[in-house]
């Protein structure tokens, strides 16, 4: 594997745009590449080479009101375009491949399931180092995790909804991981209006390393989003042995299967049933514990590279090119 670092401040998104668009290119060609990968849902129009773009979501389309309008034009435009010049599109969910043909109009042969998947350190963890966690974090004995950006698309105003319902027949704290996002001083204003200051938790953003030791030390993982292309915190939360609540929504179905409990993200009543059953029931968390690790293993990041090796080769075997077990051919992303 080659780097090629580019030297713009690619982090401001108009620099990013116009490195994608036009430094990119310039890039593929001096490197004279035979196939580009655009890992994020954008090519650039004017590839000189083949191109396969993996599609995470189409959340601009289908939640349009949570994205500033230039945003949301902009990445309309540039993803269908995209997907409609490269020679295979990768979705991350059936769901998503789904929405690529209903909305943009893809053409389903052109595009490939390739699921994400929880890194290796998401594992259940031993009982001391977890202990020592929840004493150097002031946890109390019982926690319901929430992990995700606050933005309306993630419900967090919902789940607040459902645990009003529920904090008074139960002493589990309600403890809500993640950075501010966009439209968030509605959840805190829910929070006020509640009454539930004292009962949930917001802890922030959180670095990686500490993610597992978070969901190690939840009893009960809740996850009501309204939106997902794949939704990879359930899966994480899995990994860990953490029994989950998840929405009957998008791809969260097909990623959890049947290692967690389902309900409609939009009924606050059927969400805080859920979880006082999972809270009330050791002998469904534990059975949910079982069945969460072993659906986690279906999904690994080894598959998840084969899968995408198989699709440059199916590109690189039409355009004429030999396949990635001969000679290797040149791609970046």
């Amino acid at each position: 594997m080659r780097w090629r670092h580019s030297r713009l401040p690619t982090a401001r998104p108009p620099v990013r745009i116009a490195w994608e668009q036009a430094a990119g290119p310039l890039a593929a060609a001096r490197e004279r590449l035979d196939l580009l990968h655009g890992p994020v849902n954008v090519l650039p129009l004017l590839a000189p080479c083949p191109g396969v773009v993996t599609v995470h979501d189409l959340a601009f389309l289908a939640h349009a009101e949570a994205f500033h309008p230039a945003k949301r034009r902009y990445l309309t435009l540039a993803t269908a375009l995209s997907a409609r010049r490269a020679a295979r599109v990768i979705a991350v969910s059936a769901a998503t491949r789904d929405e690529l043909v209903r909305r943009l109009g893809v053409p389903a042969r052109k595009v490939t399931v390739v699921h994400n998947a929880a890194d290796p350190a998401f594992r259940p963890l031993p009982a001391a180092e977890v202990a020592r966690f929840r004493a150097a974090q002031g946890l109390s004995a019982r926690v319901v995790l929430a992990v995700g950006t606050l933005e309306p698309r993630k419900n967090l105003t919902g789940l607040l909804d459902a645990f009003a319902r529920l904090a008074p027949a139960t002493d589990a704290e309600l403890v809500v991981v993640g950075g501010k996002g966009w439209l968030y001083d509605a959840v805190f204003g829910r929070l006020e209006r509640l009454g539930l200051a004292g009962r949930v938790r917001f802890a922030g953003y959180v670095p990686d390393d500490q993610l597992p030791l978070w969901y190690n030390v939840a009893e009960v993982f809740v996850y009501p989003s309204r939106y997902e292309g794949f939704g990879l915190p359930p899966l994480e939360a899995l990994a860990c042995g953490t029994p989950v609540v998840t929405s009957d929504t998008s791809s969260l179905p097909e990623v959890v299967g049947d290692a967690a409990l389902l309900v409609d993200p939009d009924d606050p009543a059927a969400l805080a049933a859920a979880l006082s059953r999972l809270l009330a029931d050791p002998a469904l968390r534990a059975a949910l514990r079982e069945r969460g690790i072993r659906r986690a293993a279906d999904f690994s990041w080894s598959r998840t590279a084969a899968a995408t090796r198989a699709v440059y080769d199916a590109v690189l075997a039409e355009r004429g090119g030999r396949k990635a077990g001969g000679r290797r051919p040149k791609a970046a992303d």
